[in-house]
């Protein structure tokens, strides 16, 4: 039962938010029933910087919770640390084509209905050619996608529980 989670709930984990407590739950049930690690890719590592970045934005305009370039730093680096330790993570190489090909076939089945962003696209492509059949997110637009191809979707949004 491999599992996928797209960025914003792997920040969760390194990062005090609403919903943090919730993926730090659902992350240690799958830790305690199985041994296998959720796959980063370079998106998850691309987005995870960023995300922390634009924490530290938000922050100094005044729109987010105070949230430091140091604690930005420090974060990062935890998250470096369980991927480097394979601790619950571990690294996943797609190939490029391959990628492009799954994103472009699930945009032209559901965007043009549903209007999913790329983000959502690219994360469940992902997901798809690893081989995983859930997917965890925070992102309802995402989770309705996936569930859309066929994968069991946590937590539970309101969207995708129909």
């Amino acid at each position: 039962m491999p599992l996928y989670c797209d960025t914003n709930l792997l920040i969760r984990l390194y990062v005090n938010l609403p919903e943090s407590a919730a993926a730090l739950r659902h992350l240690e049930r799958i830790r305690r029933r199985s041994a296998s690690q959720i796959p980063i890719t370079w998106l998850h590592q691309l987005e995870i910087n960023n995300a922390f970045e634009q924490l530290v934005f938000l922050a100094r305009s005044g729109q987010g919770m105070r949230f430091t370039p140091e604690t930005a730093a420090l974060a990062l680096a935890q998250f470096d640390d369980d991927l480097t330790s394979g601790l619950g993570l571990a690294t996943a190489t797609l190939p490029q084509g391959n990628l492009v090909k799954q994103a472009r076939d699930l945009s032209q089945r559901h965007t043009a209905r549903h209007g999913f962003r790329a983000y959502a696209v690219a994360h469940v492509s992902s997901a798809l050619l690893l081989g995983c059949d859930e997917f965890w997110s925070f992102d309802v637009k995402a989770g309705r996608l996936a569930a859309l191809e066929g994968l069991k979707v946590l937590p539970k949004t309101p969207a995708s529980r129909s």
